[in-house]
């Protein structure tokens, strides 16, 4: 096991592998199983896979029946996000074999739901994901992405309230940067990194191995990416690839 945790996230729907631009543009990269079992060869240490939904998220619920399929593929331990709103989503989704739940909107309005769930199955199994933005006023703002529009929630505040609700994770995930490929928010992460006891993943816009660098300099012990693990080279080609070279001279 490395010291340091590099997370590949798989993003989809309709069985689709897709890669996003700032929560707004989608791009088809491939085959969501294909993915998984090129990183169940690779011996990758664990997994996230998002089920990122059709735009009209009011009806969105978890693909029960292609997750089976994905889990089924999968070897690696799996963190699961998409469309879970109530216990019973979750507990549909532990019962397909998923190690963790990532759950994100549905808390803004829902503290509970996170306590209730681990009550029942742990805080260690329960992830909690919080999608941030930076508005034209340089603040840093928590984004619905549900609504698609800022949350006039205190940041600080929500994300210490997630620990004492008994999230067991925090995944913070940077809107702005998210598939540009061109590091991630350092500044976001120094204000961040040290506000609660959790672990705390940082996602979005990694696609270099400095940028990887970079965040392990200021602290970071665990870094999510999507581009970097499917996109090599000068033009950016679709490559799935975990480079465990790399990461052994880093970690």
């Amino acid at each position: 096991m490395l010291d340091k945790r590099f997370i590949p996230v798989l993003s989809f729907h309709n069985e689709e592998l897709i890669k996003t631009l700032q929560f707004n543009e989608r791009q088809y990269i491939g085959d969501p199983l294909n993915a998984i079992k090129i990183f169940n060869e690779k011996f990758v240490d664990e997994i996230i896979i998002l089920d990122i939904g059709p735009d009209n998220r009011d009806e969105f619920q978890p693909d029960y029946k292609y997750l089976k399929d994905l889990i089924n593929e999968c070897f690696i331990p799996v963190t699961y996000g998409g469309g879970i709103k109530h216990f019973d989503d979750a507990k549909k989704v532990f019962d397909l074999g998923v190690d963790k739940i990532c759950i994100n909107s549905e808390v803004l309005n829902n503290y509970a739901l996170i306590d209730d769930l681990a009550k029942y199955f742990g805080s260690q199994s329960i992830s909690v994901s919080v999608d941030i933005i930076k508005n034209k006023s340089e603040t840093y703002k928590i984004y619905n992405y549900k609504t698609q529009k800022e949350e006039n929630i205190d940041l600080k505040g929500y994300i210490r309230s997630l620990e004492n609700y008994g999230a067991g994770e925090i995944v913070i995930n940077s809107v702005n940067n998210d598939g540009l490929m061109k590091g991630l928010d350092l500044n976001l992460i120094n204000e961040l990194k040290n506000l609660v006891k959790l672990p705390m993943i940082f996602y979005g816009g990694v696609g270099v191995i400095e940028h990887i660098n970079d965040a392990l300099n200021i602290g970071v012990d665990a870094i999510a990416c999507t581009s970097f693990f499917c996109f090599h080279g000068k033009y950016k080609s679709v490559l799935i690839s975990y480079p465990f070279k790399e990461f052994e001279n880093i970690r």
